[in-house]
């Protein structure tokens, strides 16, 4: 066994796990393991990322398959000038067949553990 194997009866150390998660995504973005890394620090430290760049070089693929990676949903805003605050967080709607208002949770919410 080499010193990056566990065995089935002790749990994996936090740099394993970094790594494995870090090349499952680059599976998907190659050639950006530095994105990929600084992604995951954002995620571990439980920030906020703003991901910004030209079209078409992958960052909802990177936010993808970051999310499927430790098995979380994810959400996407397109920050467009007509951007509303409700567009972000959600929207309370009047449900005609209940009579009563639903909070409808915006993109804010992805995988939060409270379901609405």
């Amino acid at each position: 066994m080499t010193a990056t194997q566990t065995t089935t009866s002790e749990a994996p150390s936090f740099a394993e796990l970094f790594d494995s998660i870090a090349r499952n995504v680059e599976q998907v973005i190659q050639g950006k393991s530095d994105v990929v890394a600084l992604a995951m620090m954002c995620l571990l430290s439980e920030g906020h990322l703003l991901i910004e760049d030209v079209p078409g070089v992958g960052k909802t693929s990177l936010a993808k398959a970051l999310a499927n990676s430790i098995d979380c949903t994810w959400k996407r805003v397109q920050f467009t000038p007509d951007l509303l605050p409700s567009d972000v967080v959600g929207v309370t709607v009047w449900n005609r067949g209940t009579d009563r208002f639903e909070f409808r949770p915006g993109p804010v919410f992805a995988s939060s553990r409270r379901s609405w």
